[in-house]
């Protein structure tokens, strides 16, 4: 699926969109800043890394080779106070959480960095780049701390747009009455009893929060790079701050493209820890499928809020198995053909076989609604919601005509150049599993079967008794142990013929009606 258009891309630091123009033609380095690594990471992580793994898949669909770095903060003020209260090693903690992170990521289908650094591995890069600001007259020292002067740097503010006047001394550090001007940020932190320290040209200590990114993305691609991506909460401070530390370090520093993804939010309200209105990933992948999480999380443009609820969650997860089931109903229909290995444009029975005039303008419509919003700064939602659709309208209309005795091939050779096409775009989405169909159908329906707190065993106990019901003419029965499994997220579809039913996950009635919650119950309530 060739891209021959523009890809603009929004820049943060011009506030509008630009055609994307890497720096060195065919290559492109990306930064995005990674989780401070002290607990199980929540929702709002999970639209950052899905938003950018999505950009990283889409810029190698380009043709880029792309160097892709995302970090892990573990030297910091909650690390350590987290690790004091459970009596474990700092850095200890952080990699455990770390790994817990990576797990999540693998859930998600996030493809893995090019580089995952650390900041307790890069103190040599970090104590370098800060004795450079020191040299190049931007910091102070003051009793083991070191201090970025924001006074020396005129651009201050440039990325945020905020006046320095209006700065606030930052968000992870109190007013400290040493500092120049309140808005100067720390670079070192003097030691302290019970945290853990290294060693410096200003006496013991731990980088401030900013400087790590400085010095990680100036080590893994030059103080010349294309992308620098994260959060919007992450704009001012921390990335403020990285502009003038890299720009103080090196005059030429530049980055291209500034990117953020916007909050996902909670009753409108930022989903955050502070707030107590957060949701882990792993709380919401024991009930709900991950596919379904990252669909939901994809369900609007990467720059706007999206706001948490789990009606939404239940619409993402059955759009999730819409795709997969249609997936699995075309494989099944196709597979007497595949084994023959039908290709387009080639001979059956002497005869060229192609595709039929509505299954080229399906695909060519498919095509070119997928490359408008790819390349219009990464429209994604508009491809689920659009070119994606009537793709999957197009198998789900003609499958059945590939099930007759004598089927004609041009409608076998369309479904599989149509299917063709919707597994590339579901694997430049991140939304095509290594898993079989199948197996995602169960594990969709397994996720369905805990948020109605039933077993499989339970709910066939209960679809006989229906049957039993119908059989009886006991109708009004019947209905309502139907309308019961409705509401609970389960549909029954009845067997044409037979007095016997099926099942499959829905939207349940009453939140689809109503609307649900922006909260999620514990999973353990489920059980």
């Amino acid at each position: 699926m060739a891209n021959n258009g523009e890809f603009k891309v929004y820049n943060s630091m011009s506030k509008q969109k630009e055609t994307f123009k890497p720096k060195v033609p065919g290559k492109v380095g990306m930064y995005v800043c990674g989780v401070t690594a002290y607990d199980f990471s929540h929702i709002g992580h999970a639209r950052a890394y899905v938003a950018f793994d999505v950009l990283y898949r889409y810029l190698r669909h380009l043709g880029y080779e792309v160097n892709y770095v995302r970090n892990f903060t573990d030297v910091d003020d909650k690390i350590i106070r987290k690790a004091n209260e459970l009596g474990e090693d700092p850095l200890a903690l952080s990699r455990r959480f770390s790994d817990e992170f990576l797990v999540d990521m693998a859930d998600l289908q996030c493809l893995v960095p090019s580089h995952q650094p650390r900041v307790s591995d890069h103190m040599d890069q970090i104590r370098d780049m800060i004795s450079q600001i020191i040299g190049n007259d931007y910091a102070y020292t003051v009793d083991g701390d070191v201090y970025f002067s924001v006074d020396k740097f005129p651009n201050y503010g440039q990325l945020s747009g905020r006046k320095l006047e209006d700065n606030r001394a930052g968000e992870r550090v109190a007013v400290d009455s040493r500092k120049r001007n309140p808005a100067d940020f720390a670079l070192w932190k003097a030691a302290k009893p019970g945290e853990p320290s290294w060693e410096s040209p200003w006496g013991p200590g731990r980088p401030g929060w900013h400087i790590e990114c400085s010095a990680m993305s100036a080590h893994y691609l030059s103080f010349l790079f294309d992308i620098h991506g994260g959060g919007i909460d992450l704009i001012f401070p921390h990335h403020e701050n990285e502009v003038a530390q890299s720009c103080a370090t090196c005059q030429e520093s530049n980055v291209s493209y500034w990117m953020h993804n916007g909050h996902v939010t909670a009753n409108n309200e930022k989903m955050s820890k502070s707030l107590g209105n957060f949701f882990t990933i792993r709380e919401t992948t024991k009930l709900y499928h991950p596919l379904a999480l990252r669909y939901f999380l994809m369900s609007v443009q990467y720059r706007s809020p999206v706001n948490y609820s789990l009606a939404q969650l239940d619409k993402s997860s059955e759009e999730v198995y819409y795709i997969y089931q249609t997936l699995h109903d075309c494989e099944e229909a196709l597979l007497p053909f595949r084994e023959g290995n039908v290709n387009e444009g080639t001979k059956s029975n002497g005869k060229v076989t192609r595709v039929t005039p509505e299954a080229q303008k399906c695909i060519n419509a498919f095509r070119n609604d997928f490359t408008a919003n790819m390349s219009d700064d990464l429209a994604y939602s508009l491809v689920l919601t659009g070119g994606l659709k009537e793709a999957l309208k197009f198998i789900n209309g003609h499958f059945s005509m590939a099930k007759k005795k004598k089927p004609q091939m041009a409608i076998v050779q369309s479904l599989i150049e149509v299917d063709k096409e919707i597994k590339e775009v579901l694997n430049i989405l991140g939304l095509l599993s290594s898993s079989t169909y199948s197996e995602v159908l169960d594990q969709l329906k397994d996720k369905a079967l805990t948020r109605a707190g039933l077993t499989k065993d339970e709910l066939m106990k209960l679809i006989e008794e229906r049957d039993l019901a119908r059989k009886s003419k006991d109708f009004a029965k019947s209905d309502k142990m139907r309308e019961d499994l409705t509401a609970m997220g389960i549909s029954l579809m009845d067997v044409v013929g037979k007095q016997e039913s099926v099942w499959r996950p829905c939207v349940p009635v009453e939140k689809e009606e109503k609307g649900a919650p922006d909260s999620i119950p514990n999973p353990s309530d489920a059980k």
